[in-house]
């Protein structure tokens, strides 16, 4: 059952909307992970979803965050996560759109993002939206204050199936208006053999319908690159683990191709 709350949204004992992880990571890769979490603060209840919906991928990106918890191992690279379900507030929206605060979700209405009010939606963005992206800046102003190279890596992840359609891509790569490192990556990736891989599929990046790599990449001309993978290869630890282990070997050789 959905409950209204106050504009004060997350209890003292509910954990922080951020995670910063590995914060003196020495990789110049700056790990994002907009959807790893799916809580919902108490205050909403079940945001009127029927028992198992918010475990659905509707709910968050199955798999990203264990995918980019070993990748982080791997390269000593820092990794900002996000801890509450994008259907409280989706962190790779801007805040105000239609899909930030989504009323469906694919065919999946979402009864407690019904009717309301401003000072309840200034909630999430305060406490959720706004710690996260503050922590992706702070993150970066050092880096840059430091004068750290510096690759922006936001890992993403997507059912294999959308609205009945089923997808072909193993794995999708995601750009805007710099496009070199993505397609530094693609050319590896199709290297390794055997991997159908989706060039602004099965999403493409716009500032409508992205937030994270457009204001904190392209606006400060870093190098970066959308992952997507395919959800019913990294359901469990040993697919977890393998695309970990084959990202930590192809970036850095992105890298090096990216200097020359």
């Amino acid at each position: 059952m959905f409950h209204p709350y106050p504009p004060s949204l997350l209890a003292a004992h509910e954990p922080a909307a951020v995670t910063v992880e590995r914060p003196q990571g020495i990789s110049p890769f700056l790990l994002l992970c907009d959807h790893a979490g799916q809580a919902i603060p108490q205050r909403l209840g079940d945001l009127g979803l029927a028992s198992g919906e918010i475990d659905r991928h509707i709910g968050w990106d199955i798999g990203a965050l264990n995918v980019s918890q070993h990748l982080g191992q791997h390269l000593d690279a820092t990794l900002i996560h996000q801890h509450y379900s994008r259907l409280v507030i989706d962190c790779n929206r801007t805040p105000g759109v239609v899909t930030s605060i989504p009323l469906i979700s694919e065919l999946t209405a979402i009864p407690g993002n019904h009717g309301i009010t401003a000072a309840e939606m200034g909630a999430r963005e305060q406490e959720i939206f706004q710690p996260y992206h503050q922590a992706i800046a702070h993150t970066l102003n050092n880096r840059l204050a430091q004068d750290r190279p510096c690759a922006l890596i936001a890992m993403h992840s997507f059912t294999p199936v959308f609205k009945g359609e089923a997808r072909p891509w193993q794995v999708g790569l995601l750009f805007n208006r710099q496009p070199k490192f993505a397609l530094l990556l693609a050319e590896l990736l199709r290297e390794e053999g055997g991997l159908q891989v989706g060039i602004n599929q099965p999403y493409a990046m716009t500032d409508a319908t992205d937030y994270t790599l457009p204001v904190h990449a392209e606006r400060r001309a870093l190098p970066y690159v959308g992952i997507e993978i395919r959800q019913d290869l990294i359901a469990d630890a040993p697919g977890q683990q393998a695309w970990a282990a084959r990202f930590a070997r192809l970036l850095p050789q992105v890298w090096q191709r990216w200097e020359i």
